[in-house]
C-alpha cells in the first residue's frame, strides 16, 4: 500500500475540485465484510492523470463518466484515473472488511448481550477502508450517505439521519468536509436526546451500558450545553452543523474524534464503576476539546498534516480553558490537572530524540506515515502550553479577535500556520511572527532558575535561563504565616518578562521565604529553586494556599528526579510528608502515579523496589485512615487503588476481595475487583479457576479485558507462553484485548520468568506491525515493550534493532521513545 506524500497531495489539489460524494453502505451482508459504493462528482481543472484511494477486499466495478475501468488496474490502494478537463463522475463499488483494530469500519459484538455495533474511524488515511475517496484534507466536499442496516439498528452520521420507508437510513447532505471527518455509527444504540439552542443534541452508547449512561446523562448534557454556550460567547461564527451527537463507542483507540456533528468517544467515559471528580473532569475536558474542533479543525481545517498542531493544540487549550470558565461549579481547578498530568506528557516528549517543533517544517512531514507520528505530547500538551503563554503575553481579547478573523477568512476551507499567524497579527501590534518562530519552530524545554539576594531593605530576583525562548511568568513570593509558621501565605504575585538572556526584578522588603517562578503555570518550562526556597518548599509544600502553585512545585520535583537532581527515595519521603494534607485530588493522583509507575517500577534498582513499594503503601494507608469520615470519597478511592497496586503480600487485598469491600468502604465494584485480582495474579496468589469465576460474574467487555490481563499476569511459564502466542502468533485479539494482554505480560516481579522473551520482542513486534498496521504497531510498542528490563544489555539490544529497515514508522517511533525512557531510567539509577 502506498502512503500519500505531500507533493502528491499538492499536485492533486491543483488538478481537482471535488464537489460531492454519494456513499451507499450496506451493513447487512455478514459479520466480516460490508458493501460500499462511492459516487464522486468533481472537476478537473486541466487534463491529467491522478488516482483515487481505496482498500477493498474486492473491487467489483469502477466507472468514470459511465465508462468501465479495469479493476485489475488497482495497484495497492490506488486506482489510476486519466482525466480530461471538465466535469467528471466516478463510481466505485466494493466489498470492504470490518476491522478489529479501531481503524476504518470497526465491528464489535458485546459479550454481555450479543448485540453488534459498528462505527468508523477514518482519520489520516482510513476512509479508504470504507469507500473510495480522494483522501487528503484539502479536497473538501459535500457528503450524502445512505446506509442499509439490520432491523432494530439506529444509524448515526455527521448530519441528521432518518429511516426511510424502504428500510435504509439517509443522512442529510453535509457542509464541505474533509474525507477523514465522515462518520457512521450503527447498532442498537441506547440514546438520550434533547434540544439546545434550536439544535438536536444526543448522547448514545451500547445497550448494556444504558443504566450507566442514564446515571450520568444530566452531567454530560450540562457540560455539553455549557461549553456550547461559552464557545458562542467566544466565537463570532455560529456552530456550523445541523446537529450535535456524542456516541460512546467500544474499543476506540483515541480519547475521542471530532467528527463534525457526531463526536465519537471511547466508551470508558461511560463509567461502570466509581470514579473520582478528576476523572469526571477529564471527561468534561474531552467534551470541550472535541467541541472546540467543530470550529478549529472542522470548520477551518489544516491544508496538510504538518499543521496538525493547529487542530490539537488549540482544542487542548480551549478544552481546559472552557471547562474552567463554563463548568467551574463542577470542576473548579481544571488547570491544576493540566499542570500535573498533561504537561508532564509534553515535557517527556520534548526531551526525547524524537522531539519536534510544535509546528514542524513541511519537509519534516513528507507523507501521511510521518504525520501520524506527531500525535504526541508536543502537538497536544506543549502546543496548548504555548498557546496559554501566548494568551498571557498577547491578552485574551486580542487572541480571540485573531481567532475570529481566522474563522471568518477560512470558514469551510483550509488554512496553514502562516494563515493563522497572519490572522493573529491582524488583531495586535505585537510581533506575533517573531513569537511563533521562537515558540513554535524550536524544540526542547527551557529551565528557569531564580537567584535571590537581599540588601538595603529590598530583595532582588535574577532569573537565569537555560534555553532559548522568551517567557512571561508570574512570580509568587511567599512568607511564613505569623500565627502558624508551618503555613505559607502569599505576600505578592507579579508578572515578569524573562527574555532569552534572563531577567532581573527588584522588590521592596526582606526576601520571601519562598520564591516560585511560573507561579500560575502560564509558561512551558522546567523550574529550579534557590536554596532557601527549596528548603521552604520541601517543608511547607502542602501548606501553600494555591493548588496550582503546589502543582508547579510538584512538577519541578518530578523533573528533578528525572534529571538526576533529586533522589527517587527523597521524592517518596516528600510525598509521605505532604500527601495526607493535600486537598487537591489531581495532585494526589499525579504524585502517586509517578511514584508507583516511574519511581517504583523504573527509577529504583531491584534491591530498592520493595522499600519503594512499602513507602507508597504507607502513604496509601495514611490516606485511607485520613478519609474514614467519608468526606473525601475520591481521595479515598485513589488511596485504595494505590494500596492495591503497591501490595507486596496478598493477605490484605485478598481479604477485601473475599469480603467484597474495603473496611470502612468503598464496596468493591467491577473495576476494583479486577484491579485486586490482577495484583493477586502478579503475586501468584490466584489462579485460572478464580479468574474464570470472576469473568462469569462480570462477562462484560471490560470483564473480558480484565480476565485477559489477569491471565497474562500469572507467574507461570504456561501462562506467559499462552499470552505471548495470543499477542504475536495470531491476529485474533482485538485492539483492546491485545492491550490488556500486553499490560499483564511484563511485570517487574517476574523479571526472571520473562527474561527469555526480551530478545524475542523486537522480531515479533516488527512482524505484527507489518501484518496488522500502525494502530496495532503503536499498541505493541506502547504496551508490549519490555519496559521493566532495565539494564545496559536490554538497551543495547533495542538500539541494534532500530537499524531494521522493515520497522514501520509507527513502531520505530515508539521504540525510539521507549529506549530513551530506558536510557533515562538507567541514568537515574546511577546518578
Amino acid at each position: 500500500m502506498s502512503v500519500l506524500t505531500r507533493d502528491e497531495a499538492q499536485t492533486r489539489a491543483q488538478l481537482l475540485d471535488v464537489h460531492r460524494y454519494l456513499v451507499d453502505i450496506d451493513l447487512t451482508t455478514g459479520a466480516e465484510t460490508f458493501e460500499s459504493t462511492s459516487t464522486v462528482r468533481f472537476t478537473a481543472r486541466a487534463a491529467g492523470d491522478t488516482f483515487v484511494e481505496l482498500k477493498p477486499v474486492t473491487l467489483h466495478s469502477a466507472t468514470l463518466d459511465g465508462e468501465a475501468l479495469d479493476p485489475a488496474s488497482l495497484s495497492g490502494n490506488r486506482l489510476p484515473l486519466s482525466l480530461g478537463e471538465g466535469e467528471h463522475e466516478l463510481r466505485v463499488t466494493t466489498t470492504m472488511r470490518y476491522s478489529r483494530t479501531g481503524e476504518g469500519m470497526h465491528r464489535f459484538t458485546d459479550p454481555t448481550d450479543g448485540e453488534s455495533y459498528v462505527y468508523t474511524q477514518l482519520f489520516m488515511e482510513d476512509v479508504q477502508r470504507v469507500f473510495a475517496a480522494f483522501d487528503q484534507p484539502d479536497l473538501k466536499a459535500v457528503f450524502e450517505l445512505t446506509v442499509t442496516a439490520p432491523d432494530g439498528w439506529t444509524v448515526l452520521s455527521n448530519s441528521v439521519t432518518e429511516r426511510r420507508p424502504d428500510g435504509t437510513w439517509k443522512a442529510a447532505p453535509t457542509p464541505l468536509l474533509s474525507t477523514y471527518f465522515v462518520c457512521v455509527a450503527a447498532g442498537p444504540w441506547h440514546s438520550v436526546r434533547t434540544e439546545h439552542a434550536g439544535l438536536p443534541f444526543g448522547i448514545h452508547c451500547r445497550r448494556s451500558l444504558a443504566p450507566h449512561l442514564d446515571a450520568d446523562a444530566d452531567e454530560i448534557l450540562a457540560v455539553t450545553r455549557a461549553c456550547y454556550d461559552r464557545y458562542h460567547e467566544k466565537f463570532d461564527e455560529p456552530y456550523p452543523f445541523d446537529s450535535y451527537d456524542q456516541a460512546f463507542v467500544p474499543e476506540f483507540n483515541a480519547g475521542a474524534m471530532e467528527n463534525p456533528g457526531l463526536v465519537t468517544f471511547r466508551d470508558e467515559f461511560v463509567f461502570r464503576s466509581a470514579v473520582t471528580v478528576t476523572e469526571r473532569q477529564t471527561r468534561a475536558m474531552v467534551i470541550a476539546h472535541e467541541m472546540a474542533h467543530m470550529w478549529f479543525g472542522d470548520l477551518v481545517t489544516l491544508r496538510w498534516w504538518d499543521d496538525i498542531w493547529l487542530n490539537e493544540s488549540f482544542a487542548e487549550y480551549m478544552g481546559f480553558q472552557t471547562v474552567n470558565e463554563a463548568c467551574a461549579d463542577l470542576f473548579p481547578d481544571t488547570w491544576v490537572d493540566f499542570g500535573i498530568a498533561r504537561k508532564a506528557w509534553g515535557y517527556e516528549a520534548d526531551q526525547r530524540p524524537s522531539t519536534h517543533p510544535v509546528a514542524p517544517d513541511p519537509e519534516a512531514v513528507p507523507d501521511t506515515a510521518s504525520a501520524l507520528l506527531n500525535f504526541d505530547g508536543i502537538s497536544y500538551a506543549k502546543g496548548a502550553s504555548a498557546l496559554r503563554q501566548l494568551v498571557a503575553w498577547l491578552g485574551e481579547k486580542d487572541f480571540l479577535a485573531g481567532i475570529n478573523i481566522h474563522f471568518k477568512r477560512h470558514r469551510f476551507g483550509n488554512a496553514t500556520l502562516a494563515d493563522f499567524i497572519d490572522n493573529l497579527a491582524a488583531a495586535t501590534d505585537r510581533d506575533v511572527h517573531a513569537w511563533a518562530e521562537q515558540w513554535l519552530r524550536t524544540t526542547g524545554v527551557d529551565t528557569l532558575t531564580p537567584v535571590v539576594e537581599e540588601a538595603d531593605g529590598q530583595w532582588r530576583l535574577t532569573v537565569a535561563q537555560d534555553g532559548s525562548r522568551p517567557h512571561r511568568v508570574s512570580v509568587g513570593a511567599y512568607d511564613h504565616d505569623l500565627v502558624d509558621a508551618r503555613r505559607l501565605v502569599l505576600r505578592e504575585r507579579f508578572e515578569l518578562d524573562v527574555p532569552r538572556s534572563g531577567s532581573v526584578a527588584t522588590r521592596a522588603g526582606r526576601r520571601p521565604a519562598l520564591v516560585v517562578l511560573n507561579d500560575q503555570d502560564l509558561t512551558y518550562t522546567k523550574l529550579r529553586f534557590d536554596e532557601e526556597s527549596e528548603q521552604t518548599a520541601l517543608r511547607g509544600l502542602s501548606r501553600i494556599p494555591d493548588p496550582l502553585t503546589r502543582a508547579v512545585i510538584w512538577n519541578a520535583l518530578r523533573d528533578m528526579v528525572r534529571d538526576g537532581d533529586l533522589e527517587p527515595g527523597a521524592y517518596l519521603e516528600i510525598a509521605l510528608a505532604h500527601l495526607t494534607e493535600e486537598t487537591e485530588l489531581a495532585i494526589v493522583q499525579g504524585v502517586l502515579g509517578f511514584a508507583r509507575t516511574q519511581i517504583a517500577d523504573r527509577y529504583v534498582g531491584d534491591d530498592e523496589r520493595p522499600a519503594a513499594l512499602a513507602r507508597i503503601s504507607e502513604i496509601a494507608r495514611d490516606l485511607i485512615r485520613h478519609t474514614e469520615d467519608g468526606e473525601a470519597p475520591g481521595l479515598r478511592l485513589t488511596a485504595v487503588r494505590a494500596f492495591i497496586d503497591s501490595a507486596t503480600t496478598p493477605a490484605k487485598i485478598a481479604s477485601w476481595l473475599d469480603d467484597g469491600t474495603v473496611h470502612g468502604g468503598p464496596e468493591l465494584d467491577p473495576e476494583l475487583r479486577w484491579r485486586i485480582l490482577a495484583r493477586l495474579a502478579v503475586l501468584g496468589a490466584t489462579d485460572e479457576t478464580v479468574i474464570a469465576a470472576e469473568l462469569e460474574r462480570d462477562p462484560s467487555a471490560t470483564g473480558q479485558e480484565g480476565a485477559a490481563r489477569c491471565r497474562a499476569s500469572l507467574p507461570t511459564p504456561d501462562a506467559k507462553a499462552e499470552a505471548w502466542a495470543a499477542l504475536f502468533d495470531s491476529d485474533d485479539l482485538s485492539n483492546y484485548l491485545f492491550t490488556a494482554t500486553a499490560q499483564g505480560f511484563w511485570q517487574p516481579e517476574q523479571a526472571d520468568l520473562v527474561r527469555e522473551y526480551v530478545p524475542r520482542f523486537y522480531e515479533a513486534a516488527t512482524a505484527l506491525g507489518a501484518r496488522r498496521g500502525p494502530a496495532m504497531a503503536e499498541a505493541a510498542g506502547r504496551y508490549a515493550f519490555p519496559a521493566y528490563a532495565i539494564d545496559p544489555e536490554a538497551l543495547s539490544l533495542g538500539e541494534r534493532h532500530l537499524d531494521d529497515d522493515t520497522l514501520i514508522p509507527a513502531l520505530r517511533r515508539k521504540l525510539v521513545d521507549q529506549l530513551d525512557d530506558l536510557r533515562r531510567a538507567l541514568a537515574v539509577r546511577t546518578s
